[in-house]
């Protein structure tokens, strides 16, 4: 291995720059001894082929990836270097977290080693469904409740079930071992917080915090909680709730079919929803929990969603959210995209515009009631929901926020890590085998559960699996109509993203 720091004294910096828009790149190199600029092809002494090999891995691997494909395109020992299984699990690393990486199946990687594997994830063209058994005790039947894994476990509160009544419960279950193991549930209190539906549900580090939604009376709820996980001891044998309610000095106007998410260093925002006056609403709120007091935060920017209830928000990471979907203030259902941007010093809204999409890549159409699920490799999982006939749905798409970036905005700091377009003039089949898209369907293989909407999901296993659990589904079809009834499901399943 040659010394490190012989790679950071080396006096000759390497740069590349595109070649009329063919993903092939030149190679420059600046020597500061000297102050002179050259080709490597005209100034032999200086150039990167005076390197080795691993100083040139250390190089090459903070290039976005169409710039390492292209450079191993240039010699047989530069190919080699691009090839070298090392080399793509730094990549891997970079793309997706270590975490990931290092759960990563073992057969997986032997059989393909990291370049193939990377090409894979990248890809991601299907999935397989498989039905999760559960313990002797599990959650009734519910919808519009919510679901969220913290600290290894996952929990389960409240949500509507038949003839519109609300629930109050709180189910706990460690994530299986192995993964698709069955899940053992336990109820570990009901009654606090209070019966409700429609309510959001965000994981901040090892708590969850909760706010509104909606009771069985239609009363819009706008109370705080926050469940710091565990059985808190209480009087006697008999546990208190671990949910407690918070003190907040200022609250949004009451709401249900809102969406919420984490929004980086413990702040927790949500978006619009249904007010008391069944409007729908077109807010955007901030709470601090590291802040004293706590207080909920209006965010006032330029442009904004339209308002609606039903859609999602998704953390993507840092501190941009992902909002898609939902059912407008004329009950009209939408498919647009917003990314939340809370990097800058003011606030911002950005909509990923439908003719930002590449041309000829498919997108999924309106709906609300979906879920949407951060997934390894920082992408968004969206399944099933509802289209505006109410007509639900079963199919399963990964929107790439690296790709929303790039096509949502003219800031340079939104360039997602790694990602990139494919150039269709440049005729690169090796970079095309890596392109990444904008939306993706994925292909479904195995058992995959009845259409649904309103159902709960949470990622496990670093992001490589999806639980969903319960949701409305059709029920049993009306004779004299033909039209299927609605009904309530307690199932759940898991959705394999690695093979």
């Amino acid at each position: 291995m040659e010394d490190p720091d012989h790679v950071r004294d080396c006096t000759r910096r390497h740069f590349y720059e595109p070649m009329n828009k063919v993903p092939r790149y030149r190679y420059w190199t600046v020597s500061e001894k000297h102050g002179k600029v050259g080709d490597d092809e005209e100034d032999g002494e200086s150039g990167i082929g005076l390197l080795g090999a691993d100083q040139i891995l250390a190089i090459i691997q903070h290039l976005p990836i169409q710039a390492v494909i292209s450079f191993g395109m240039t010699c047989k020992r530069y190919k080699a270097i691009a090839e070298t299984d090392a080399l793509w699990l730094n990549i891997c690393k970079r793309e997706w977290g270590s975490r990931a990486v290092e759960a990563w199946p073992s057969a997986g990687r032997q059989k393909a080693g990291w370049k193939g594997l990377y090409r894979q994830m990248v890809v991601l063209g299907a999935a397989a469904w498989q039905r999760v058994q559960q313990g002797p005790v599990s959650p009734t039947p519910r919808a519009s409740h919510t679901m969220n894994v913290v600290n290894g476990r996952i929990t389960i509160f409240g949500g509507g079930c038949d003839g519109g009544r609300h629930l109050d419960d709180t189910w706990v279950a460690p994530v299986p071992e192995p993964i698709c193991a069955p899940v053992q549930w336990q109820l570990v209190c009901s009654g606090l917080p209070s019966g409700r539906f429609q309510q959001s549900c965000t994981a901040v580090g090892d708590d969850l915090l909760l706010f509104g939604g909606i009771n069985d009376k239609g009363t819009r709820l706008s109370d705080t909680y926050i469940n710091s996980g565990g059985m808190v001891a209480g009087d006697g044998e008999r546990p208190r709730s671990p949910w407690r309610l918070l003190d907040v000095s200022t609250a949004p106007p009451p709401r249900g079919a809102h969406a919420g998410c984490y929004a980086g260093d413990r702040k927790v925002v949500i978006f619009g929803g249904i007010a008391s006056d069944a409007t729908r609403l077109g807010d955007t709120w901030i709470l601090d929990l590291a802040a004293t007091p706590l207080c909920w935060q209006e965010v006032v920017t330029p442009t904004s969603p339209q308002p609606r209830a039903g859609h999602t928000l998704t953390w993507v990471g840092g501190k941009r959210m992902v909002l898609f979907g939902g059912r407008g203030a004329n009950f009209e259902v939408m498919n647009d995209v917003w990314m939340l941007d809370l990097e800058e010093e003011y606030p911002s809204w950005v909509e990923l515009q439908s003719s930002m999409l590449q041309p000829g890549h498919d997108h999924p159409g309106p709906r609300s009631g979906h879920s949407a699920t951060l997934i390894f490799g920082g992408r968004v999982l969206i399944f099933g929901g509802e289209d505006s006939r109410r007509v639900r749905k079963g199919d399963v798409w990964v929107l790439d926020p690296s790709m929303a970036l790039q096509a949502g905005s003219d800031k340079s700091s939104y360039q997602g890590q790694g990602g990139f377009s494919r150039s269709r003039s440049s005729g690169n089949s090796s970079s095309y085998r890596y392109s990444r898209r904008l939306w993706k369907r994925l292909k479904q293989s195995g058992r995959p559960p009845s259409k649904r909407s309103f159902h709960g999901a949470c990622a496990v296993d670093s992001g490589k699996h999806v639980l969903i659990f319960g949701g409305m589904v059709d029920g049993e079809v009306n004779p004299a109509t033909g039209a299927a009834g609605l009904g309530f499901d307690s199932e759940l399943h898991i959705l394999q993203l690695v093979p």
